[in-house]
């Protein structure tokens, strides 16, 4: 049986949407009333949630969406700091939030605690009244978006969906810079240079040039996908025009030989530093290597958990390149994955991945974590270009001019 599209949509491309709340509040009964299937397992035993599940599914008018259901935040047990920091995890995700409160409970500290932190972070949410089956006459609450529900009878649950479609759609909430769409014009031509990569599955592009693809066709623009060899030979016709050259960053030394000056160049690591996170931000980090010293601590962080291979872009190019920049070696730790460390302060760069596998909100909050600390922080591909002597040309593209970073 074909899987449905919504199905196929990559984690990263979909609307995360926390379920907050405390223990025995009805999360997880809400989630399984509003996607009519026992998702999640359900007890009337306090507690019986005790790490994070994520239930993807689409919201008819909305389109690709994931529940996140999570501990209670009242938890007291002995793994209590161990399911809170799952739960700020899921908070560091959300585009949005559903804070349930329980009807029989009503509001207390927990909950305006949890309703501070969100709107000091700027995540907007939907407060559910839950259980009102058991007690339906209960004091009106005072937020923006409030609804009243049972997962039991089913009562409220279409108008907390419609709810969900309403403030997700809102300027704001859920929206992402374009990959590349919006730096072109209709009809323009895009040469995407795409190695050979040991890394990737047989067969298959990895996901941000697919997704650079579609967003230049959705766009009216024309997508033309070569390796560097055919791309050697096309720009030596005197044709060769196209509006912008993106490729990998593995690439970047040869394509670079080879595309003329007048030509914008540029890679997928770079033009998801915009889609993902934050540019300006991540081209100061990249003129921050120039200050690096050998010794210094640096951080290189990737989200996916692929095994390395023996030329791994992470733990083997990168590394080369930044300690030839130097003149020596430096101290390098990786994390993987959602390992993410808190202690950032004690490196003096993070160099992330591009983020593909991240949804925008939890790339930003891992930014936003390490500027916090005042580290610089940059990506795969400003590292390379930056210690290949061509950031300068690959940040011309998106109109970021270089500057000098002092010492």
């Amino acid at each position: 049986m074909s899987r449905t599209s919504f199905d196929k949509t990559p984690m990263s491309n979909r609307i995360h949407i926390a379920v907050l709340g405390r223990m025995n509040a009805g999360k997880s009964s809400l989630i399984n009333a509003i996607c009519g299937q026992d998702v999640s397992v359900v007890s009337p035993v306090a507690g019986t949630t005790t790490d994070i599940v994520y239930k993807a599914m689409e919201i008819h008018g909305l389109g690709p969406v994931v529940f996140i259901d999570t501990p209670g935040i009242d938890d007291e047990s002995v793994l209590a700091e161990a399911r809170a920091a799952r739960t700020q995890r899921a908070i560091n995700k959300a585009d949005m939030a559903l804070v349930v409160v329980d009807a029989v409970c009503d509001m207390g500290e927990p909950e305006g605690t949890l309703l501070a932190g969100l709107d000091a972070r700027r995540i907007p949410y939907i407060v559910a009244v839950s259980k009102i089956d058991i007690k339906p006459s209960i004091e009106p609450l005072r937020y923006a978006t409030q609804v009243y529900v049972s997962a039991a009878t089913g009562e409220g649950i279409a108008r907390l969906i419609e709810s969900i479609r309403t403030l997700a759609s809102r300027p704001g909430t859920c929206d992402e810079p374009p990959i590349v769409g919006d730096l072109l014009a209709h009809g323009d031509t895009v040469v995407l240079v795409i190695p050979e990569d040991a890394e990737a599955p047989k067969g298959r592009l990895i996901l941000p040039q697919v997704q650079t693809i579609r967003d230049i066709l959705d766009h009216n623009a024309v997508a033309t996908a070569m390796r560097v060899a055919q791309l050697e030979a096309g720009s030596a016709d005197p044709s060769f025009r196209p509006r912008l050259v993106i490729t990998d960053s593995q690439a970047f030394r040869e394509v670079d030989a080879i595309v003329p000056g007048a030509i914008d160049l540029t890679s997928f690591s770079i033009l998801f530093a915009r889609h993902k996170g934050d540019l300006e931000l991540l081209a100061r980090g990249a003129r921050a290597i120039d200050t690096l010293k050998p010794g210094d601590n640096v951080l290189i962080a990737e989200a996916c958990t692929h095994h390395p291979i023996d030329d791994d872009i992470g733990t083997v190019k990168i590394p080369r390149l930044l300690n030839r920049k130097v003149g020596g070696e430096l101290a390098f730790e990786w994390r993987r994955g959602a390992d993410f460390p808190a202690d950032l302060a004690r490196f003096r760069l993070v160099v992330h991945c591009g983020g593909c596998m991240l949804n925008r909100r939890e790339m930003v909050s891992r930014l936003g974590a390490v500027e916090d600390t005042g580290v610089p922080v940059t990506n795969y591909g400003m590292t390379i270009a930056a210690c290949l002597g061509i950031l300068p040309r690959a940040l011309r593209p998106l109109g970021v001019a270089m500057q000098k970073t002092p010492v």
